[in-house]
């Protein structure tokens, strides 16, 4: 059952190309954003689209291959788990964000899709 803590697991299409940082030395981290989508129909029988957005992180060679394989729109499967920072700001405002720590990414489609 431990496996079943903190487990995320999203499908969805990157908003943004990843941007890919080095810290460190032989160290990357990656970040995009992935929107997944879900439907229902409200009260006329009309189907809606409820879209959300996530922050996905992902370090080592998982950010490596994210940097190469993913770009903006293509559709990706995501499992991790989730983190909470916060930090302040220099006027000293605090902020909050959630983000999925990505360990496994799974790229849909053919390589030279967009």
């Amino acid at each position: 059952m431990t496996t079943l803590r903190n487990s995320v697991t999203l499908i969805g299409r990157l908003g943004n190309d990843p941007e890919m940082k080095n810290v460190g030395e032989n160290r990357h981290m990656v970040r995009f954003s992935l929107a997944t989508d879900d439907y229902y129909n409200d009260s006329e029988g009309k189907r809606v689209t409820d879209t959300q957005w996530h922050n996905i992180v992902a370090w080592g060679k998982t950010a490596e291959l994210a940097g190469k394989l993913l770009s903006k729109g293509r559709e990706t499967a995501i499992r991790g788990k989730l983190t909470n920072r916060s930090w302040e700001d220099k006027e000293g405002k605090k902020h909050y964000i959630t983000e999925v720590i990505a360990n496994e990414i799974l790229v849909f489609g053919n390589s030279n899709q967009k």
